[in-house]
């Protein structure tokens, strides 16, 4: 088995905090998860997380009016710019402090940065090509200037369309006009105006007037007049200055204004409020074009792309993520991740999508092509604890603190067969029979494991042995057994579907917290509280290895350890294994930073996989700074809300100590973990659950799904019965997936020339650079040129947009193709010239042979030499 995995996507997550960005284009949207920042492609339906990651969560971030570099910032005011459009980090820098603004002037060539109470203009980096000279060069960030005046933090900078001046919005509840260069006759003013501290700034079309919105719900609008309103003159220049010429008021029942944004273009003025009701108003009449509730909690930011027409909401007390068209009243997205932590995920058996349920006692559909959530089901009331799906079918079991276990048909989507216990239990662990006929549960309350038909939903038998809750249940694939783990240092082996039932225990030597069978039903692996990993023989029973992972999985110290990461005992244990598809490897991960992949065989550790970086997570760190130390505690347990300007940063109305519950509210910080490991049904990628969302490392560059992946009948044989079926896409795709090159030969020229097209919009992307590649070498070595041509013809303009989007990775295809084309182009000229020429003198040997049997003399005929005049003679 391949180990190479990487890092692919982030799914589970899509707004956290910080700002939203559209791209110039205004097709894609930005947004900060965590210490990473998603793209989502609203056009083409896609999502995709950038490769790098911060050390901390961003808090801001910022796209060039080019769109070729993003620069992204984090809490503690470390920069990384990257190449956009490449996704890789160009350059890292430290600003030294925490950032509360950001902002590129139109032209790109500066930007502006809020650092507390100044303001510093920076020049943007050069990127090749960018000079007018053409020159390739790279310079790192340069101060151009610092602007200080406010006595309080920034809150945001906006420039005017021409880049000579910007503004700046305070907490000091002043807004100051600052120009890029020193102008003659400009002198930095102040606006004030405002009871509260200023929320935005923003300048008019034509830049004869400004706008600023306060916190407390008033808009003013200011314009360059006289006292008394009269025109500007020279002659009353000492008089003119910025004025309020009317004051509005957004009157939402004393709701605070969170967050604005204006688009200068339409007048169109944006304001979202911490009620989580958003307001479209039209300047400068102030008309209401609209209002709409999209959240009970408040909105955090918001931002509109540059038509004017599209405008992208983000609260990230639930994670949620919207982009709504005004003028159609249309959500363009519409997304929101757990805000609990995960507990569980499994993948669809066709490695499609991944199901994820969580302690908000919901169940999400993530679709891994595309990085969305497809479904959200809402019928549990307490936290989702398991989830399986049934071998044959799509039907999705789920287990559940409220007392149930759910299942739920995933092409209707809908909840068809509710099972319950005759008393009020909460499962926490959950087992399908592999013909789908039988469901088992397991209850931390009761040590007795329940059993019901999935036809009927009738409860069949309650098993009964266990001294303690069951932590965790598995079937054998092959359906002969049950596997019971629980907190008595005991796993089980159940024959259920004997008359006698007995159950055969297995001793550990510390609570069991997982267990899991191998694909070919002959082994089982075991965590337990000790961090042991150890391997049972299922059919004899016996103990047949055993890993100390104690020392793999620690890692990262924990913000209110008092020991150094390799002496504490609080994450040296696995909390989740799986087995590879071909059973070779398996996958561990606990309540620590790493992920780590075992052979089988030798009883190695094959790879070490880091979850996460970010050191705003509590266990990320493997030393602690005593700097952070203090007499009351870690500074990041203190509680500093009662220190805060505004009443309703002070108020604080979570339960003190809380562990669990709302991530983005609770006083302790969050801890990083893995809480559930799943492989794919093709081998080919795996997903964590950890405390930032769903991790999903793949071998390839794409996730694609190959069908044939799941079969193992691919062999010459059943490819030539296949082609002699005539079913010319399945041979083909057999014969790639066996790489014999005569036998793809041998399926590829038998494929009539009228199906060509067909075959060609038909075929897996997965096969579409080796069959580019295929044909590329059949044109430089074949005689069937039409043939060939028609192939090249249907790949490239059918899946144009495809080998586009891969053309990094398909520049040997592509330069193949291109270089067989342009052999046959210079053949086919050089034949075609050399036949012209041949015309020609056949015709003017048929004009000759005229002229002498007409008698006409061929004397004086330019060109006509002696054996020209032979050849005529005889």
């Amino acid at each position: 088995m391949k180990t190479d995995f990487h890092f692919s996507n982030l799914l589970g997550t899509v707004y956290c905090k910080g700002n939203l960005v559209f791209t110039p284009d205004g097709t894609s949207l930005l947004s900060p998860v965590g210490n990473r920042v998603t793209v989502f492609d609203l056009v083409n339906n896609k999502a995709y997380t950038l490769p790098y990651a911060h050390r901390k969560n961003i808090s801001r971030i910022a796209l060039t009016p080019r769109g070729n570099l993003l620069l992204s910032i984090d809490e503690d005011g470390h920069a990384i710019l990257a190449n956009f459009s490449r996704r890789l980090a160009i350059y890292h820098f430290s600003f030294k402090a925490s950032v509360t603004a950001l902002s590129f002037d139109p032209t790109g060539k500066y930007f502006a940065v809020g650092l507390g109470r100044r303001i510093e203009i920076w020049h943007t980096p050069s990127t090749p090509g960018s000079n007018e000279d053409g020159e390739v060069e790279f310079a790192p960030f340069v101060k151009y200037h610092t602007h200080t005046g406010h006595h309080d933090d920034v809150q945001s900078v906006e420039w005017s369309s021409d880049s000579r001046f910007f503004l700046s919005a305070s907490k000091d509840l002043t807004a100051r006009i600052w120009s890029l260069r020193q102008e003659e006759t400009f002198i930095p003013t102040t606006l004030a105006a405002h009871r509260d501290s200023v929320r935005g700034a923003w300048f008019s079309a034509d830049q004869e007037s400004i706008y600023t919105v306060s916190q407390d719900g008033a808009l003013c609008h200011w314009k360059y007049m006289t006292r008394h309103g009269e025109e500007e003159d020279e002659s009353n220049e000492n008089s003119l200055r910025w004025r309020v010429v009317n004051r509005h008021y957004f009157m939402q029942n004393h709701a605070k204004t969170i967050c604005a944004t204006f688009h200068a273009g339409s007048g169109l003025l944006v304001v979202g409020f911490s009620h989580g009701i958003f307001g479209l108003y039209e300047l400068p009449d102030f008309n209401v074009l609209h209002t709409l509730s999209i959240s009970q909690n408040s909105i955090d930011f918001v931002s509109v792309n540059q038509s004017g027409e599209w405008l992208a909401f983000g609260a990230s007390k639930l994670g949620q993520l919207l982009v709504w068209e005004w003028q159609s009243e249309s959500y363009i997205l519409k997304q929101q991740g757990h805000f609990d932590a995960t507990n569980a995920i499994t993948y669809t058996p066709d490695s499609q999508q991944i199901i994820s349920t969580a302690d908000d006692g919901k169940i999400k559909v993530w679709d891994v092509q595309t990085g969305f959530c497809t479904v959200t089901f809402t019928e549990h009331s307490g936290a989702v604890t398991a989830c399986e799906f049934a071998k044959r079918g799509r039907i999705l079991f789920t287990a559940s603190l409220d007392g149930s276990v759910r299942a739920w048909d995933m092409i209707r989507y809908r909840n068809f067969r509710t099972f319950t216990a005759p008393t009020r239990l909460s499962f926490s662990s959950l087992a399908i029979d592999p013909s789908g006929e039988v469901v088992c549960a397991g209850s931390i309350d009761s040590f007795e494991i329940y059993i019901w038909s999935v036809q009927t939903g009738q409860l069949l038998d309650q098993l009964s042995g266990h001294e303690g809750p069951v932590s965790s249940l598995a079937f054998a694939p092959n359906g002969s057994s049950l596997i019971s783990g629980s907190w008595d240092h005991t796993v089980r082996i159940w024959n259920i579907f004997d008359r006698t039932q007995i159950s055969e225990a297995l001793t550990l030597q510390a609570d069991v917290l997982v267990v899991a069978v191998r694909p070919d039903s002959k082994q089982i692996a075991v965590a337990t509280l000790d961090g042991e990993l150890t391997f049972w023989s299922l059919s004899e029973a016996i103990q047949e290895a055993g890993v100390s992972g104690r020392r793999d999985v620690s890692g990262g110290r924990l913000v209110t350890d008092r020991r150094t990461a390799a002496s504490s005992a609080g994450n040296k244990a696995f909390t989740s294994i799986a087995y590879s598809v071909d059973g070779t490897c398996l996958l561990a991960g606990g309540n620590s930073k790493y992920l780590c992949l075992y052979a089988i065989s030798t009883l190695t550790l094959l790879k070490k996989f880091t979850v996460s970086v970010n050191l705003s997570l509590s266990g990320t760190q493997e030393f602690l700074n005593s700097k952070l130390l203090t007499e009351a505690g870690p500074t990041a347990l203190l509680d500093t809300t009662g220190e805060a300007s505004d009443l309703e940063e002070r108020l604080d109305s979570t339960l003190p100590g809380a562990t669990r519950g709302d991530a983005a509210s609770r006083r302790t910080q969050p801890t990083v973990r893995v809480t559930a490991v799943s492989f794919a049904t093709t081998g080919r990628s795996f997903c964590a659950a950890s405390t930032e969302g769903l991790l999903v490392y793949s071998l390839d560059t794409t996730l694609t799904f190959d069908p044939f992946d799941l079969d193992i009948d691919v062999t010459p044989a059943t490819t030539i019965a296949t082609l002699e079926r005539k079913d010319y896409l399945v041979a083909l795709v057999m014969a790639f997936r066996l790489n014999d090159r005569s036998l793809i030969r041998r399926v590829y020229e038998s494929v009539p020339h009228s199906d060509i097209s067909l075959l060609a919009k038909d075929i897996p992307s997965i096969y579409l650079s080796r069959l580019l590649s295929f044909v590329a070498a059949e044109l430089e070595s074949s005689a069937h040129l039409e043939f060939n041509l028609l192939w090249l013809q249907s790949l490239l303009s059918i899946h144009g947009l495809w080998f586009k989007d891969h053309s990094g990775a398909l520049v040997a295809e592509l330069r193949a193709s291109q270089r067989a084309v342009n052999r046959v182009t210079n053949e086919l000229n050089r034949i075609a010239e050399g036949n012209v020429y041949a015309v020609d003198f056949v015709l003017q040997q048929a004009k000759l042979q005229n002229m002498k049997t007409n008698g006409v003399s061929t004397d004086g005929i330019p060109g006509l030499r002696d054996e020209d005049e032979v050849i005529i003679t005889t």
